[in-house]
Parts: structure tokens; sequence; C-alpha cells
């Protein structure tokens, strides 16, 4: 059953918090059931994919492979949940398939596949691959002379993979403006902080360096999102960068910035609890 109620007459961004609130229940919803998954990341990103696809995209859920679109590749494809539930809601297919993720022959894998889920741009198991693949479409795209645009997150902690680098060089340099990543900057990756594991600091700078245009926002303000994924191009002939402030499992309280959440499952009990949080937690 879909969960999603959108108030009447809402103001683009208190819409998309509705979205993104649902986004959160249902992908915690899919992880109890299948009994695997990464609830943390799911959280901090909903915000983030309600704003894309309910935004920003310039995508037809009636013609998903429609030469015109805009492509979005979820780079943190281990977060499939949030991805899968906003795919269902714009209506890519239907919700009702969403409780068969990770079962036995299901579509809906725990990594997602662009042959078997409408809407799905790019398979993207292993981290550092997304945005290389962002890069080879945006510059398809230029090379076409195509007016369709290339959106790519990330994880903040998969940058510490040697590819991303690789592909910021190639960005840059082909001048790609019609490419956005967006880092999910929450700072947590498995097991711990990113800043523990390897450091990414100045991660800003080190983009700017690399001849991106960088804009930092709070990646849980919708209406901030939805405005700059509006303004891109940034500046003209750079690539753009979005470094969206996150928190780990954001809108419920006991996973908030727990690096164990990265890929608990909930109990039913913690369930419970946190539908309950997200039920009247717009606020948070």
């Amino acid at each position: 059953m879909n969960i999603y109620a959108e108030p009447e007459g809402a103001r683009t961004g208190d819409r998309l918090r509705y979205l993104a609130r649902d986004i959160r229940r249902q992908s915690l919803t899919m992880v109890h059931r299948a009994k695997v998954g990464h609830p943390g990341g799911d959280l901090s990103a909903a915000d983030i994919l309600a704003a894309l696809y309910f935004s920003a995209l310039r995508v037809d859920p009636q013609r998903p492979t429609a030469p015109d679109r805009d492509r979005f590749i979820m780079s943190k494809g281990h977060c499939c949940c949030a991805l899968y539930t906003t795919l269902a809601m714009r209506g890519f297919f239907p919700f009702s398939d969403l409780a068969d993720y990770a079962q036995p022959l299901s579509p809906l894998n725990g990594h997602p596949n662009r042959t078997k889920v409408a809407g799905v741009e790019a398979n993207t198991r292993p981290l550092g691959h997304g945005l290389p693949v962002a890069v080879g479409a945006a510059l398809a795209a230029k090379l076409d002379g195509a007016a369709w645009r290339t959106f790519v997150l990330t994880g903040d902690g998969e940058l510490q993979e040697g590819s991303n680098w690789e592909a910021a060089m190639a960005a840059a340099h082909f001048g790609l403006e019609n490419l956005t990543l967006i880092v999910d900057r929450n700072r947590i990756q498995q097991g711990a902080p990113t800043e523990t594991i390897i450091r990414l600091e100045p991660l800003a700078e080190k983009f700017r360096a690399f001849g991106w245009a960088v804009r930092e926002i709070d990646g849980h303000d919708c209406t901030a999102l939805s405005d700059t994924f509006a303004a891109v191009p940034f500046e003209p002939g750079r690539p753009n960068c979005v470094i969206a402030g996150t928190v780990k499992g954001k809108g419920v309280s006991f996973i908030e910035n727990r690096a164990e959440w990265h890929h608990h499952v909930p109990t039913d009990g913690e369930l419970a609890a946190a539908l309950e949080e997200l039920k009247g937690g717009l606020d948070r």
C-alpha cells in the first residue's frame, strides 16, 4: 500500500519534505522485511532523491528510455531501497513491487540493475564506478550536441576510491558543464567516520582544484536542494559538484550518526519506533 500522503496545496519545499519522509519510512520497512539493506545511507539520501526526481530531473516514467531524458546514476548503489522507493513513487513501476525487494528472482536486487528495473541507468555495485560512468554519459551527450544532463549521487566514503579522481580530472578537462555530482556527505562509512578511515577534507577545495564549480549546501533542506539543482551549470565550461551535508540515519533519533546502522536491520520494535518518529518528524 502506498504510504505517500502529500498535503494539498503544499509549497515545493514542503512537498519534497513529505516525499522524503515517506521515502525514509518505506526504505526502513523494506530493509526490515528483507532482513538486508543499508538504512543509514537510505535515510541520509532521501531528501536528495526527492528533490532530484520531483523537482529537477527531466524524466518520463512512461518513456523510461526516451533519448532526451536526463540521466541519474546512483553510485552508492547499496542504498537501493531509497532509490527503488523513489522510482516507484515517481511512477516507474508499481509501488506494490517494493514488497519483493531482495526476494528470490526479484528484479529489485540489493544493488540496482539497469536491465531489470525501469528508471535505473547503471549497475552500480562496486563503489567508485558511478562517477566514471556518469562522466562517460555526459561526454557522450556533449559529443552528440544533446541537451540532456547527467546527475550522479556518490557516498562520501567511496570518494576514497582513486577512480573517482581520474573521472574528476576527465570531467574538468572536457568541460562537462552538463554533469552534476552530488556527494552525500554524511561523514560516516562502514564501520567508522570517513575522517578516521581516510581523511577527505578539505573536500570542496579538492574539487575546485580539479577544475569543478562547487556549492556546499544542507542536504536536508529540500528548498536549497531544488534551487541548487535548478541553477546548474554553476559556471560555463565546468562540471558541477554539490557537497550536500547530511546526517547518517536522518530523521530517526536512535539511528542518526551511528556507524552500526550502515547495514543494521531494524528489529520489530526498532521499526515501529522509527516509523512513529517519522510520522510527525518533518521538523527534525
